[in-house]
């Protein structure tokens, strides 16, 4: 019987993967037609001196997965995300997995279809291990590969894309959106901030010549409210790599703009004890609240005082009528904004929705029960072949083709819905 058992799972995982979608590649190269885009005042602007505000979503759980996402709830970082389905599936099958995920979540047609409904860019969140030999996502060193099929992509649909280090090396946040260990050991460990550089300065070097990159988005919502008793020291850890990281870039690129955010999850501009340089972009990212003035006027305050632009580069996750409301305030004050997320599974809290695969309740269920010992693990696991069942219609599901509209959300974002 475990022999039939181990037979079922190797057919099925083969057949996946011989059905894992391939990226596209064009016939021929793509002309750059964006041009680079800095800052000129409170505003952004081309070559030609052409204003820009910024519209788009952010490509969320691609590069980054997150255990809400995954309807995992406690399981909700990268690595634990990773831990799970290894217990349920084991190495290989999870491999498969990995790499149907990122050749299928988010493909060519996704961007087509972003570009056509009227966003002008994507923001994308990555984890600093795919730079690194480390295994992520089943795959060691990756990023580029990722990076620049993707930046096929919006050249010939003409999008900027913002790079955003979501997880940083020894953690920035210390919560599970960081990958970390509960605690920002980014601002205590050399290491980690050497290593964070040194992923930087290759990328820069990389893109220096790269219009179609927006720019350089260096840390995402460090510093979690938790650790409020030592935020002043905090803040100052975070202005210096701040620093230092420019002026390493800067020895390589000269063009691209730097994008960096607040502390307290982005929200907190005490962190800018000067401004370090001329072609920056101030985020901040802001949930759940009532939509009035006073929600933003801290950062128009900054923006028009310092005389440079601002962007919030996260917010949504509410109701259509609410993403409505906020985004014709963004729009009224001309604040450039990137809404989270593009695309979820069974949630219309976002631009694009999927189904949730049959007896994928079995994954979330295995994800809320005990999994503290060996024995726990054996006693609360499911079935390895409806699991894999489940995790190959997720894959199948989450392509655009199988994917649907959130129509009211999109339309509140002032995107065509069509």
């Amino acid at each position: 019987m475990k022999l039939v058992v181990f037979c079922t799972i190797v057919l099925i995982t083969v057949c996946f993967s011989c059905k894992v979608k391939t990226p596209e590649t064009s016939k021929k190269a793509v002309e750059n037609t964006l041009s680079f885009i800095k800052t000129n005042g409170t505003q952004l602007v081309d070559d030609k001196g052409n204003s820009i505000i910024l519209k788009g979503t952010n490509l969320g759980n691609w590069f980054v997965p997150e255990g809400y996402m995954f309807k995992m709830e406690q399981v909700n970082s990268p690595r634990k995300i990773d831990e799970l389905l290894y217990e349920l599936v084991g190495p290989d099958s999870l491999k498969v997995f990995w790499n149907g995920f990122l050749n299928n979540y988010i493909t060519h047609e996704d961007i087509k279809y972003l570009k056509k409904i009227g966003a002008n860019h994507l923001r994308l969140p990555f984890h600093y291990k795919m730079f690194t030999d480390d295994l992520y996502m089943g795959e060691r060193n990756a990023g580029f590969k990722y990076f620049d099929r993707l930046i096929t992509w919006c050249r010939e649909e003409k999008m900027y894309v913002l790079l955003d280090m979501h997880s940083a090396p020894g953690g920035q946040t210390g919560d599970n959106i960081d990958d970390s260990y509960g605690y920002p050991y980014l601002f205590k460990s050399k290491s980690s901030q050497d290593l964070m550089t040194k992923i930087w300065v290759s990328i820069a070097k990389k893109y220096k010549n790269e219009p179609v990159i927006i720019g350089y988005d260096i840390v995402n919502e460090p510093i979690a409210h938790y650790f409020n008793d030592e935020l002043e020291d905090l803040n100052h850890q975070l202005f210096l790599l701040y620093s230092r990281i420019i002026e390493e870039i800067r020895q390589v690129d000269q063009a691209h703009t730097i994008f960096l955010n607040g502390s307290n999850w982005s929200g907190n501009f005490d962190v800018f004890e000067a401004l370090v340089d001329t072609n920056v972009v101030y985020e901040f990212h802001k949930y759940w609240f009532d939509v009035n003035q006073e929600a933003i006027q801290t950062y128009l305050d900054f923006r028009d005082k310092n005389q440079v632009p601002i962007y919030i580069g996260e917010t949504g996750e509410n109701t259509d009528e609410w993403i409505k409301e906020f985004r014709v305030l963004l729009d009224k004050h001309q604040v450039n904004w990137c809404f989270w997320p593009y695309k979820k599974m069974n949630n219309p809290r976002g631009i694009m929705n999927f189904n949730e695969p049959e007896n994928y309740h079995l994954i979330t269920e295995y994800a809320k029960s005990d999994r503290s010992t060996y024995a726990k693990i054996r006693e609360n696991r499911p079935h390895i072949v409806e699991v894999q069942k489940a995790l190959n219609q997720f894959l199948e599901n989450s392509l655009y083709k199988n994917n649907f509209v959130n129509k009211g959300y999109t339309k509140g974002l002032g995107f065509s819905s069509d």
